[in-house]
């Protein structure tokens, strides 16, 4: 069977990333230029300025991939691109890069979904996982709890019902003044606390998560009490955010009999939950997660992801266009 060469390009957020990827498992170049530090005085993303950058970045980011992979424009085989979630405007910069690059070279584009990417990670970073399996995606936009039925088939189990928990992570972080990107900062600073400090937590009916609660609570607290101890508050927030994320998982595996568990997404790279998730391999259970390059957001995992759409028969045609809201399966 020929090698099948996709081209993935991720530009949702704040990273412009381009990627070649043989048979959505082996990965030949995974560039990523990331923009953190010109959002970092801002405390945040900053749509426009990302959009600016993603245009200036994509066509050598591009380039660099290419070389990298030791391949030209001719040997690809299909030209995979994040099509959403995400910021539109920075989308619409990696989808008409895609379209153009598209048409000129005549070759397949495959719009693909960013959580799908997520999930995809870990089959890059463990060749031997093969669906069925459960996934827990957590990033700083998304807080999914998904059956992997099959590569291109995917059912939700349950979601937050507000602040995603990198959302979470992030506000926290900048409340106690630990600044932007939060959530590796919170992850640092909780090593040096205990959890000693009592938070709420929000159960939701089913498999649904809620994370505004125990975010609006650390808030308070530090406003009441400003001396409070910091790595107190962030060891405190670790274990009650983890806890709710085991439970549910547990859950979940339990009702459908399931004991292949994959973390996946930016907050998948906390050293705290997955030290606990690993934890349940004594009770019988397989932890996956993507090596940490993979956690965040790149390319790799979106031509990973396309590959398994282009396979099965999936394509786009060059009206394909950003959509902000897309959800998982679509």
């Amino acid at each position: 069977m020929k090698d099948i060469l996709t081209l993935g390009i991720e530009s949702s957020c704040d990273e412009t990333s381009v990627a070649v990827v043989k048979n959505g498992r082996e990965v030949l170049s995974n560039i990523i230029n990331s923009q953190i530090k010109i959002h970092e005085k801002f405390g945040g993303v900053v749509p426009e300025i990302a959009s600016r950058n993603h245009i200036e970045a994509i066509s050598d980011v591009t380039k660099k991939a290419l070389e990298e992979a030791g391949i030209t424009f001719n040997d690809i085989d299909n030209i995979a691109c994040t099509c959403g979630p995400g910021l539109v405007g920075a989308l619409l910069v990696g989808v008409s890069y895609a379209k153009g690059l598209s048409y000129a070279l005549n070759k397949p584009l495959t719009g693909t979904n960013h959580i799908e990417g997520h999930i995809a990670g870990n089959y890059i970073s463990h060749k031997e996982l093969k669906p069925p399996f459960l996934c827990l995606i957590i990033s700083g936009g998304h807080t999914h709890l998904v059956h992997i039925c099959d590569y291109d088939k995917f059912e939700i189990l349950g979601r937050t019902k507000d602040d995603a928990i990198g959302e979470a992570f992030d506000k926290v972080a900048r409340v106690i003044g630990l600044g932007y990107p939060g959530g590796p900062k919170v992850d640092k600073l909780a090593k040096e606390g205990e959890p000693n400090i009592t938070l709420p937590k929000t159960h939701m009916s089913g498999l649904d998560f809620s994370f505004s609660g125990i975010k609006t609570a650390i808030i308070n607290l530090h406003h009441k009490s400003p001396d409070i101890n910091k790595a107190d508050l962030c060891a405190s927030f670790e274990k009650d955010v983890t806890d709710i994320l085991l439970e549910n998982t547990i859950k979940a595996a339990e009702e459908l009999d399931i004991k292949t568990i994959a973390l996946a997404g930016g907050v998948s790279a906390n050293s705290y939950i997955r030290k606990q998730f690993l934890n349940l391999e004594k009770e019988g259970y397989k932890i996956y997660y993507p090596e940490p390059i993979l956690c965040t957001d790149n390319a790799a995992m979106i031509a990973s992801a396309g590959y398994y759409r282009f396979i099965s028969g999936v394509t786009s045609d060059l009206t394909l266009n950003a959509v902000p809201n897309l959800k998982i399966g679509e």
